[in-house]
């Protein structure tokens, strides 16, 4: 059983019954459901993954205190902390996890303070440049399996992806580190006989690439180590995750070549989609006049004329 379905089972099963039973008031107050840390919250969970902070439990958010005090929020952890322990299998964990909690009880404001840096669901252009990616995933993930008084639902929604202007900046400058370090660079390091470094340069390559496949997508790009797992669900150029595999996991000495061919063919792919959204007016195979196009496309000025690299 995958972690998402676990906690809306244990939810339906012992949350929604203790809510309804002991604090009817609330239901009008409260959201419930799984957001937040943890393969689980992605449904990236397995048997792998459920050797540490994997649990039964799930998330109950609160508006503020003077709208539901703090009496009455420490009644609800308590009732909270008295839910079974054991449910279809697996066990409440003993000890906390590296990080803090993620289940209980939580002030809505709070937690989103922590997650994205705002306690409304509203940034500025600059805390949405300077927001780490992985973290506003894990604000919007998971599933909220009852919303009654609806802050969180749109805090979500206000948060689900950068506004466009945000989006095109981001998309800019990873094109250009995208141009510099695999068109330009890997072939000029191995002509310099600095292959870790070439090496290094087809690691820059598809680390851009990817941050700019997932703002193609409108979709945050999640923790690294689930980075490729995330690649392969997207809807465009999901295939070029196997070809960016191929890349980080092939030497140089025998397929140069070969590399930077897909490297070329990675290029035009991303090209092809920038073309397909009208993000670019750029007509070539160069990346870095395209990412200078989608830089002159953005409506906001100021955030136009911050250097091209600013939101990377």
């Amino acid at each position: 059983m995958r972690g998402i379905e676990l906690s809306e089972q244990y939810y339906e099963t012992y949350g929604k019954p203790m809510l309804e039973k002991e604090f009817p008031q609330l239901l009008d107050l409260v959201a419930c459901g799984l957001t937040g840390s943890g393969s689980e919250c992605f449904g990236f969970d397995d048997e792998v993954s459920r050797d540490h902070d994997f649990e039964p439990g799930f998330c109950i958010f609160l508006p503020p205190e003077d709208i539901v005090d703090r009496r009455t929020a420490f009644l609800l952890e308590r009732a909270y902390d008295k839910l079974p322990k054991e449910f279809a299998g697996f066990e409440k964990a003993k000890i906390q996890p590296v990080g803090g909690r993620r289940h209980g009880v939580f002030r809505t404001a709070g937690y989103f303070l922590q997650k994205a840096g705002t306690a409304d669901g509203v940034l500025t252009v600059g805390q949405w440049l300077q927001t780490p990616e992985p973290a506003l995933s894990e604000a919007v993930n998971g599933r909220i399996f009852f919303d009654g008084y609806g802050e969180v639902t749109r805090i979500r929604s206000a948060l689900a992806f950068y506004p466009e202007d945000i989006r095109r900046k981001k998309l800019a400058g990873n094109l250009l580190l995208m141009a510099q370090s695999g068109q330009y660079n890997y072939q000029r390091c191995l002509a310099h006989g600095e292959t870790a470094a070439a090496q290094l340069a087809v690691f820059e390559f598809v680390k851009s690439t990817m941050a700019a496949i997932f703002l193609l997508n409108r979709v945050y790009q999640t923790y690294y180590k689930w980075s490729f797992r995330s690649l392969r669900q997207l809807s465009r150029l999901s295939i070029e995750a196997e070809l960016l595999e191929y890349l980080i996991t092939t030497d140089n000495d025998n397929n140069a070549g070969e590399k930077y061919r897909v490297i070329e063919g990675i290029a035009a792919d991303v090209i092809d989609e920038l073309i397909g959204q009208g993000l670019t007016k750029a007509d070539c195979g160069d990346l870095e006049k395209h990412a200078y196009s989608v830089n002159d496309s953005i409506g906001d000025s100021q955030l136009r004329n911050l250097h091209i690299l600013a939101a990377v």
